[in-house]
């Protein structure tokens, strides 16, 4: 039993680095006028996504001329397959950075999650999705493939139970004072060293972020902080969740917390080597049993 787990954790954590290496070393920047390297990206999204046994599809979409896409595959549940669990991550960057944590350490772990629970019978469905356009210019517009893809739901009127935003989950730091805060009093609250994974989400969101929590700490010893507040917080709605906030659905951020921990930050300096991947390890394991009890909730 025991080797068993160490194989699988060692399996995840290959694949993390796979992944996070095809992205920011062999691609590279993904920005959104670089359409070769977008478009290779999506090429490896969906060849990952079909060697899992999944029928991958698109979602284009035109900004200035130009198509975008959107990936993304449907495991439909055996119970109640009318209710939605969206588990998302952009795979775009901002020009000019390598992006191994914004957003590829998100992409990898959208891709083990689906992975990890291919062949696994669940109440409710699933929606795996790898978003385009959510850094600028785009960022916090209707045109990202986030707002595209939550408004395709709404206006189908499907049944969305929660989104699972996957925002960098892969720099940690257990240096003192190596996590910062956008408010002064949460350093009083949180842990000031970054040794841990944040869930984030809006009041509307507290019940779904209260179960996800929950089954996350059934799947790993990784500790796991949460903040449930309004959007004037600065950087909590600095990502795709937001998009479905505004739709009115319910939606958390999994995050590192970006700026206020990793350095690189949508820089030149955001590569493969600066991210932990036996934590990142932690992350998945962690969300696949979170995602595995909400399903089933």
């Amino acid at each position: 039993m025991l080797y068993f787990i160490y194989y699988m954790r060692t399996e995840i954590q290959n694949n993390l680095k796979k992944t996070v290496h095809v992205l920011a070393r062999e691609i590279g920047s993904r920005g959104h006028l670089q359409a070769a390297a977008l478009n290779r990206t999506i090429d490896y999204i969906s060849s990952e996504l079909s060697a899992h046994g999944y029928c991958v599809l698109e979602q284009p979409y035109d900004y200035k001329g130009k198509t975008y896409k959107n990936i993304y595959v449907e495991k439909k549940g055996i119970k109640a397959p009318e209710k939605i669990i969206v588990v998302g991550a952009h795979y775009d960057t901002v020009t000019g950075t390598p992006g191994a944590d914004d957003n590829a350490s998100a992409v990898a772990g959208l891709l083990e999650l689906a992975r990890l629970l291919a062949d696994n019978p669940l109440p409710a469905t699933l929606h795996f999705v790898a978003f385009t356009l959510e850094e600028p210019p785009l960022f916090r517009s209707k045109k990202m493939g986030s707002y595209v893809y939550a408004e395709s739901l709404k206006q189908a009127g499907r049944d969305v139970r929660g989104m699972i935003c996957l925002e960098m989950i892969g720099y940690f730091s257990d240096k003192r004072g190596s996590q910062l805060f956008p408010l002064p009093f949460m350093k009083w609250v949180y842990p000031n060293n970054g040794n841990f994974i944040t869930l984030v989400g809006n009041l509307q969101s507290r019940d779904f972020l209260k179960s996800i929590r929950r089954g996350f700490r059934k799947g790993t010893d990784l500790p796991a902080e949460s903040l449930t507040t309004i959007s004037i917080v600065p950087g909590v709605d600095f990502s795709d969740h937001r998009s479905f906030w505004k739709l009115g659905y319910n939606a958390i951020m999994v995050t590192d917390t970006a700026f206020y921990r990793n350095p690189h930050y949508h820089g030149t300096g955001d590569v493969p080597e600066t991210l932990d991947y036996e934590r990142m390890t932690e992350v998945v394991l962690g969300l696949k049993s979170a995602i595995e009890g909400v399903a089933g909730e």
